[in-house]
């Protein structure tokens, strides 16, 4: 994977405002490549060897958390955006307007 790419997907994750959130897809339109969503998955579950980013802001398409990173609620919450029982996050109210 070309190291320019992912620090470029890395530095729009660094631009999401504390209590907003982004979705892959979102990043992906970013970054002029609006088909690769999965391509942002993949860099972002390796972000931690590229330096330490707000991962914890990029939800899916439907807003929903990470499976299995119950760490990325605690943060969220922390940064006062809710998440439902469902652990979704409402798009309409937290999603970045970039």
């Amino acid at each position: 994977m070309d190291e320019d790419l992912i620090y470029e997907i890395l530095s729009v994750v660094e631009e999401i405002p504390e209590g907003c959130v982004a979705t892959y897809g979102q990043i992906a339109q970013l970054i002029g490549r609006p088909k690769n969503s999965r391509l942002v998955g993949k860099v972002l579950s390796m972000a931690e060897y590229y330096g330490e980013y707000p991962c914890h802001r990029v939800v899916n398409h439907a807003g929903r958390l990470v499976p299995g990173w119950v760490e990325q609620e605690e943060l969220l919450l922390r940064e006062g955006v809710a998440v439902k029982e469902d652990r979704h996050v409402d798009l309409k109210r937290y999603q970045w307007d970039c």
